[in-house]
């Protein structure tokens, strides 16, 4: 940042920590002792750039995760139009799902989409049987979960207590207007 940067207000955002990603697992062993179990997807969510230079960088992510015996990847839309690259671990591996999904992150980072990713999510399944994600948000380079019901609504009394089982584990977002609804996200009903 340059002295008119600061001078005018201007900031730049943060380098999002893609390597965070890999305390995911300490996390997922704190809800598994709760009697929450990994759903064995997860999803790296970014916006779409002009051209075909970010779909040849999705095709490559894909074809070295595809690799791994086991694992399946999907790519959809939402209905707000952010794209999604959707990972499927028959084996429940939430270490080889995070290690895929910052193969995307990586891959999408290292060919200069990096600000074009949004957030990843790494999905589980309640004691109740409803859905849950952590999700990172990379711009703020910290998780919070969600906890989606029917009709566009939210469990936000599961949501704090899920706070509270991972926090020390991942970073959690402190400010809970950036725990944003990930409405239509993959495998979150």
């Amino acid at each position: 940042m340059g002295i008119f940067d600061a001078i005018l207000g201007r900031t730049k955002p943060p380098q999002a920590d893609l390597d965070v990603l890999f305390a995911v697992p300490q996390a997922a062993l704190s809800l598994q002792t709760e009697g929450f179990t990994t759903s064995g997807s997860g999803s790296v969510c970014f916006r779409d750039v002009e051209g075909s230079a970010d779909d040849t960088v999705m095709a490559e992510a894909e074809k070295l995760i595809t690799t791994n015996a086991g694992a399946t990847v999907a790519r959809s839309t939402d209905r707000f139009g952010f794209h999604w690259l959707t990972v499927t671990r028959t084996d429940g591996d939430v270490s080889g799902l995070v290690t895929d999904l910052h193969a995307v992150n990586s891959s999408l980072a290292d060919a200069g989409f990096g600000s074009a990713l949004l957030c990843s999510t790494i999905g589980f399944t309640a004691v109740d049987a409803k859905p849950l994600a952590l999700v990172y948000l990379y711009k703020r380079g910290t998780f919070y979960p969600f906890a989606p019901l029917d009709g566009e609504k939210r469990d936000n009394a599961l949501e704090l207590q899920v706070r509270g089982i991972v926090g020390e584990d991942v970073p959690v977002e402190p400010d809970l207007t950036k725990w944003l609804a990930i409405w239509g996200a993959p495998g979150l009903g």
